[in-house]
């Protein structure tokens, strides 16, 4: 097998939309055993909150706060889980997935383009492995900065990375 010259793992802890979207789930769990706590009708500023709707419901409250814990724990388990591990060789870039996802190997020889480029601001990009879509082969799990290759064949190929400068050189120079 050839040297390893460049490894990168991402995880899926560290992708900006799933925490903001499980953050904002444990907060209305949070919200909701707060309300199931102090049901009495509010009036702020002339905005009236209503009593708690599911009072009926003995320890509804106490299942939306477990619920918001559950969700942190869950969260905290993410920040190890593996979802692209991204190692360059002499001749080809490896690519491993998710658990049971295929494996893709692309071939630096029949790339003939690298550029390294900058994703438009956005909060709400999910991860992503081997998304193929409008002819563009895509790898996501978090950062701002991509590469893309494009090979002989016509595919295109975004790679998502925390380290794009350095792996943009690394190819580079390979391709040379």
């Amino acid at each position: 097998m050839d040297d390893l010259i460049f490894e990168e793992k991402q995880y899926l802890g560290h992708n900006k939309f799933s925490i903001t979207l499980r953050m904002g789930l444990a907060l209305f769990c949070f919200f909701g055993y707060y309300w199931s706590e102090n049901p009495k009708p509010v009036e702020v500023s002339g905005i009236e909150i209503v009593p708690y709707p599911v009072s009926n419901f003995p320890k509804s409250g106490e299942v939306f706060f477990i619920l918001g814990i559950f969700i942190l724990f869950i969260s905290a388990l993410l920040v190890f889980v593996l979802h692209t591990h991204t190692r360059v060789y002499n001749n080809f870039i490896l690519m491993d997935g998710f658990w049971n996802a295929r494996r893709v190997k692309i071939d630096l020889r029949n790339v003939h383009t690298i550029k390294k480029l900058r994703y438009k601001p956005n909060w709400f990009r999910r991860p992503v492995y081997n998304l193929h879509a409008n002819g563009i082969i895509r790898f996501y799990t978090g950062g701002d900065e991509f590469i893309e290759l494009k090979d002989k064949d016509g595919l295109t190929y975004r790679i998502g990375s925390q380290y794009s400068g350095e792996l943009a050189k690394i190819i580079a120079k390979l391709l040379k």
